[in-house]
């Protein structure tokens, strides 16, 4: 299992419509082979700061499973638009859980 992290800061004033095409786009990922599930967290000290985590099958599910998609291309038409700076995306694996 690999969970994929994503700092996303979306543009003030933009967090309403981002939500709203993150509502549509997370049925895109969500369909797509060796997705396990997704968290969108919105952050409490900054309200256009969001935390995604995914959790893959393996790194290649993700990498090019995903981002080589169709589906894909639709995910970034739907939400690219709403970042600024654009995000960088780290994978990880489990080391220990309580």
């Amino acid at each position: 299992m690999i969970t994929e992290q994503a700092v996303l800061d979306v543009k003030p004033g933009q967090e309403s419509a981002f939500e709203s095409a993150f509502a549509e786009a997370k049925a895109l990922i969500a369909s797509m082979p060796g997705f396990e599930s997704l968290q969108l967290n919105r952050c409490v000290e900054k309200s256009n700061r969001y935390l995604l985590l995914v959790a893959w099958r393996s790194l290649e599910d993700h990498t090019e499973g995903f981002r080589g998609s169709e589906k894909y291309e639709e995910w970034r038409r739907l939400l690219h638009h709403y970042y600024d700076p654009f995000p960088s995306v780290e994978h990880f694996s489990l080391v220990a859980s309580a």
